[in-house]
């Protein structure tokens, strides 16, 4: 037997539910500072810089970003390999 229920809300009226906090305007705020910093120049806000501050150490090069996405697939691709070889 399944039981299958459809629930019609939107992202806040589920936030809200779960108690969980509505970061909107903190979030609006960060990206404005940094917006400002990059207009106006400021050292260490070059796109360059606040993207590699984002993403994880192993991951700062394109090479290893890459790496990583292949290695990701791999690991989801199904495999073709039959186990075992005995006969019937």
């Amino acid at each position: 037997m399944k039981i299958r229920i459809d629930i019609d809300t939107t992202p806040a009226e589920v936030r809200e539910f779960f108690g969980l906090p509505n970061l909107k305007q903190l979030q609006e705020g960060l990206v404005d500072s940094i917006s400002e910093h990059m207009k106006k120049g400021t050292a260490g806000f070059d796109p360059f810089t606040v993207m590699k501050s984002v993403w994880p150490t192993q991951l700062q090069t394109i090479e290893a970003l890459q790496n990583a996405f292949v290695d990701s697939i791999k690991a989801s691709a199904p495999t073709t390999e039959k186990k075992g070889g005995g006969g019937r």
